[in-house]
């Protein structure tokens, strides 16, 4: 009998009916539960349930849960609370883009229904990450209709709105209205929003906080000192506007050398978790340095698709934020 298997053994009856997937990696059991037709109440027993049930199991140190549910007739008539989520970093090259595709194509695979917003208009990445770079958004009464991609998760991106290869000069005004155009469009049933913002605090991620008031933030950074500055510049950022920063991802922690399998680490380990400490905010987790998330994000294949390591590092991310959604 493998682990998961002797952990799903131990779950209670109801949690064991409920329960659409169940992984455990490097200690951190993830499960999925479907919470259709219960109250908020019966759903916090049954996570509590699940996690003291779980929380001694040998091999395991930590327990998430996260819940869907479908919606009913009556909720799927209305509107959908839609809340925005930014996905931001203090400096550019830290991955961010890809954490954002990858997050999303996880939460859609829990159950959740995403979208993403590209609003870095200097290095608009979505477009080659969910290979669609040769499409465009069209437009109906005044809105932009998001562009479909393979991978399920409708996207607008700065990206669509500017010839391929050609350098952007806008002014902050221009670059907070074209953003404005993007979250504002015809996103028909998509809850959850995540904003891919540029690297820093500039014009746009002002205008994000000022206009959009996002539900919260996550913050990206590689291990190494000078990365993770820049991150805390950009936790007290979203902090100083009022945004609740939901955690700290630590991108590029561990490379595994693909000749012997040695692990090393280039940029470092362990600074981003040590910053979510030090700052009191959760750590989401790490994602490694690999081939694999490099070539398939080059080939617009998001890894979070697949039932890698790779795709088990953004479902356990996807895990924390969902919960952080739910509370």
């Amino acid at each position: 009998m493998s682990e998961e298997e002797t952990l799903k053994a131990r779950l209670p009856a109801l949690a064991l009916e409920r329960l659409q997937s169940l992984k455990l990696k490097d200690g951190v059991a993830t499960l999925i539960l479907d919470a259709s037709g219960l109250d908020m109440l019966a759903r916090d027993r049954m996570e509590v349930a699940v996690k003291d049930t779980l929380r001694d199991a040998e091999g395991v140190s930590e327990v998430r849960v996260a819940m869907t549910a479908e919606r009913s007739t009556a909720q799927a008539a209305a509107p959908p609370a839609r809340r925005i989520v930014a996905i931001g970093s203090g400096k550019g090259g830290v991955g961010k883009s890809t954490l954002t595709a990858n997050l999303a194509v996880a939460l859609k695979r829990a159950g959740r229904k995403v979208g993403i917003v590209d609003a870095d208009i200097y290095g608009p990445s979505q477009p080659t990450l969910l290979d669609t770079k040769d499409e465009r958004p069209r437009a109906e009464n005044n809105k932009l209709i998001p562009v479909p991609t393979p991978s399920g998760i409708p996207v607008l991106s700065m990206g669509y709105l500017v010839e391929p290869g050609r350098a952007i000069a806008w002014r902050g005004p221009m670059a907070g209205n074209a953003l404005g155009q993007l979250i504002e469009a015809e996103w028909g049933d998509v809850e959850v929003l995540l904003v891919d913002l540029p690297p820093g605090t500039g014009d746009v991620q002002l205008t994000m906080l000022q206009r959009f008031k996002p539900a919260g933030a996550i913050i990206i950074s590689t291990p190494q000192d000078l990365a993770l500055i820049d991150a805390t510049r950009a936790m007290q950022f979203f902090e100083t506007g009022g945004i609740p920063i939901v955690g700290i991802v630590e991108n590029m922690a561990g490379y595994a050398c693909p000749h012997c399998g040695e692990i090393s680490d280039p940029f470092g380990l362990g600074g981003a978790e040590h910053v979510a400490h030090e700052k009191d905010i959760p750590f989401l987790g790490r994602v490694p340095l690999t081939m694999a998330i490099r070539s398939a994000s080059d080939e617009g294949h998001p890894p979070a698709a697949g039932d890698g390591p790779e795709a088990e590092a953004f479902a356990g991310i996807a895990a924390r934020l969902a919960e952080w959604l739910d509370r």
